[in-house]
């Protein structure tokens, strides 16, 4: 990996956090996977999450894990980056799943930070070095309190951006300010993981986006990438309002993943939207909001 490779090439810039198809008996869906990488290509994703928080990792194991990434992979070729989500609360098991997803092909990691034990920020540099030396791949640091517990600071940020392999952030805190802050003193690239601030990020220098709604509307968030990308913020600003709807349904219902499987269910690109306990699928009220707002995403002919 030479020290000019640009975070595009690396990582993409159109992300998609992939939802993990199922059976309805909780197995992975081996059509359902196809058709969904399919139309993830389709719509111009040049990025996939695998094994991600959208993708269910913690009910995820080793094998699974391996199996989804290799899948990916194979189908993606150089199409898009396959980005393998590996962060747990114990860098011990953390650096062994960095480990297989190099071995079943994955471009890069993706680094949350740990959580539930709340480390300090000492420890935090500590586990992500220890993952980014455990591999070749480049990372991609997940910065996400409200589900961890524990912000990346600025400061934490800056000194990991000094390792050779973390080149990026999936910023999910929603701080602009410090996002813009961390960029202008060093090279990490940013994406954006909140896709109600997709337009921003963008905006504010952000490299791309890491989107949950991008399982359903990869080609529209390719377009708002490329408008800001453009100088277009009128063209930007009308295509997140015209997400807005579908990120309403999908990400301030219940949970991003349970509303994903239910809108690609809907359109036919998953047979089922099974999810894993702990989550559960989506009740009477919130598909009747999704069912709603994805009319709106039909090609007019």
């Amino acid at each position: 990996m030479g020290s000019m490779t640009t975070p595009d090439l690396l990582f993409g810039t159109n992300i998609t956090a992939m939802v993990t198809p199922m059976r309805p008996d909780g197995a992975i869906s081996e059509p359902g996977l196809t058709s969904l990488v399919d139309h993830l290509l389709t719509t111009r994703a040049d990025g996939i999450v695998v094994a991600g928080t959208t993708g269910e990792a913690p009910t995820l194991n080793d094998a699974e894990t391996a199996r989804l990434i290799r899948a990916v992979k194979a189908q993606t070729g150089d199409r898009a980056r396959v980005i393998a989500g590996v962060g747990t609360y114990d860098t011990a098991a953390t650096v062994h799943r960095a480990r297989v997803a190099e071995a079943a092909g994955a471009d890069a990691l993706l680094l949350v930070c740990p959580y539930y034990s709340k480390p300090t920020q000492a420890g935090i540099v500590a586990h992500c070095l220890a993952v980014a030396d455990a591999t070749g791949l480049p990372v991609m640091l997940y910065d996400i309190p409200g589900r961890t517990g524990t912000p990346m600071t600025a400061a934490t940020l800056t000194e990991l951006a000094a390792h050779p392999r973390i080149r990026a952030v999936k910023d999910a805190k929603g701080d602009l300010f410090e996002a813009m802050t961390v960029l202008s003193r060093t090279s990490l690239a940013y994406y954006c993981g909140i896709d109600e601030l997709n337009l921003p990020y963008l905006a504010s220098g952000a490299t791309g986006v890491v989107s949950v709604v991008g399982n359903v509307a990869a080609d529209r968030v390719a377009d708002l990438i490329q408008s800001v990308r453009d100088g277009d913020l009128a063209t930007a600003r009308a295509l997140q309002t015209g997400l807005n709807p579908l990120i309403d349904a999908i990400m301030r219902t219940s949970q991003g993943a349970i509303m994903a499987k239910a809108a690609l269910a809907q359109l036919g690109i998953i047979p089922h939207a099974t999810v894993r306990l702990p989550l559960v699928e989506s009740p009477p009220e919130h598909i009747e909001r999704l069912t709603a707002v994805l009319p709106a995403l039909a090609v007019p002919a």
